[in-house]
């Protein structure tokens, strides 16, 4: 059995800044993120006193993730019930149920997305997108076909009477492609 890997040390700086010694270079939270994401265990010592400040360290990353814009994991009940158990009898218990139930959610996570590939016949479910483009070929190729004329004539069409449904039409159609392309990226 492989000995784990020894946590990544980050020193913590008087002026802020952090310093990972393992790569010898300064770091900045979003880069701890990334570590964190990536799975790569790290530990922060202030750098004058030598105290572990790993947790307040951590906790501003998520302070930091909660402040960008549509990105918030946390509810506001969620934080005004977590803060209400601070003092309380019940205060022991929380860590681990929390530490518990987020550890079963990534482990149904898991699962999901492996259900999800099995379903679709897809590896991994970030490739859900390619089942949408295969989707709209055939959906395309069967519209061409029962009305085989009609991209011709959506392309060629006047500018007369009807000719503004078809330029809406050809708008949506644009628009929905557009659409498609992102969901494709």
């Amino acid at each position: 059995m492989a000995k784990p890997q020894e946590p990544v040390t980050i020193k913590k700086y008087a002026n802020r800044r952090l310093y990972n010694t393992g790569t010898s270079a300064y770091v900045t939270l979003e880069d701890l993120a990334v570590m964190v994401k990536s799975g790569e265990d790290f530990v922060v010592y202030d750098a004058k006193t030598g105290e572990d400040i790993t947790r307040s360290v951590l906790t501003q990353i998520i302070f930091e993730q909660e402040g960008k814009g549509g990105q918030n994991l946390l509810p506001i009940n969620f934080l005004r019930q977590l803060i209400r158990f601070y003092g309380d009898s019940m205060q022991l218990l929380v860590p681990r149920y929390l530490e518990t139930s987020l550890q079963h959610f990534a482990q149904e996570q898991e699962k999901f997305r492996d259900q999800m590939g099995k379903t679709f016949n897809i590896p991994g479910f970030g490739a859900f997108d390619e089942q949408v483009k295969r989707n709209m070929e055939i959906f395309q190729r069967a519209f061409t076909m029962f009305l085989p004329t009609a991209k011709d004539n959506v392309a060629n069409a006047p500018a007369e009477a009807g000719g503004d449904d078809i330029d809406a039409l050809k708008r949506q159609v644009s628009e929905m492609q557009k659409k498609l392309d992102k969901i494709g990226e």
